[in-house]
């Protein structure tokens, strides 16, 4: 991969790792177009690291939520692991909700399932379109969500449930977690931002994993030009998140999901249309 690819790919992940289009699913296709070698270990790796990048930005956005801790006293006769829970309260809705990722991501990986799913733009393509004929009818399905339903532990496991489903390249992240929250009762704005917590600790464990397997698979390729892409990669995809993932948040509360589901239809619809007619989606074969 060269600079311009790397550059495109990761504006491509910033944009797309917060909306219910399927960042994964888009960077695929993306690499595609460009005519990256897919099955190469590298760009699997890239494909999650750049993610982790993006995924760092809400951090930043949200970074009082991240570094605040619950000061009141915990209930009278509590034990150490409850004192504990209640003060890392919002920490331990994570690590509950990351659970079902851990297990269902680990058992893919290592049955060869999660990379050969990376490496299907047919996959990509027919999930795009089924989770976009879903997310037209959705909103009617789940916009039961109040304010007055408090995110809990159950809650929180349902929702990381709901976030295995998205192994899948072309399910989205974001949809199968904002749709977990609001099928829990969660308002579209509450659910979309424990979507963007959730991410963290799950493309944090993803990443730590592909740069573990990089390393005892072949030390060679972490030449000083994969490095350096894995770097600007990861910075273009942060800035690019930052920016999109406020416009997100907004539009979601105001418009919910019909118009990314309509998109996901069109996207899906021509590559599986150019895919039957025996094009390539490479603009240089």
């Amino acid at each position: 991969m060269d600079w311009i690819e790397t550059v495109i790919i990761a504006i491509v992940e910033g944009l797309t790792e917060f909306l219910p289009v399927s960042s994964t699913g888009h960077m695929i296709i993306t690499q595609n177009l460009l005519g990256v070698p897919q099955g190469d270990p590298f760009v699997h790796a890239f494909t999650f690291i750049i993610q982790f990048g993006a995924i760092l930005s809400v951090v930043c956005l949200y970074w009082k939520r991240f570094f605040t801790f619950d000061n009141t006293p915990a209930p009278e006769g509590s034990s150490l692991f409850q004192k504990l829970r209640h003060r890392f309260y919002f920490y331990w809705l994570l690590i509950v909700g990351v659970i079902p990722a851990v297990v269902i991501g680990l058992l893919a990986k290592k049955s060869g399932l999660l990379d050969w799913l990376l490496d299907s733009v047919e996959v990509v393509a027919i999930m795009l379109v089924v989770g976009g004929i879903f997310m037209l009818y959705c909103d009617k399905l789940f916009n039961k969500g109040t304010d007055a339903n408090k995110l809990t532990e159950k809650r929180a496991f349902n929702i990381g449930l709901f976030q295995c489903i998205s192994v899948i390249p072309g399910v989205s992240r974001s949809m199968a977690t904002i749709v977990g929250g609001m099928a829990q009762g969660l308002t579209r704005k509450r659910a979309a931002e424990f979507s963007f917590f959730l991410a963290v600790p799950t493309m944090a464990g993803a990443t730590l994993l592909d740069l573990l397997d990089l390393l005892k698979e072949d030390a060679a390729w972490a030449t000083s030009h994969n490095i350096t892409m894995l770097i600007l990669g990861c910075v273009v995809a942060f800035i690019v998140a930052l920016l999109a993932m406020k416009w997100f948040v907004a539009f979601l509360s105001k418009y919910g999901f019909k118009a990314f589901g309509i998109y996901r239809i069109i996207v899906g619809g021509i590559i599986i249309a150019l895919l039957l007619t025996g094009h390539s989606l490479a603009m240089v074969d």
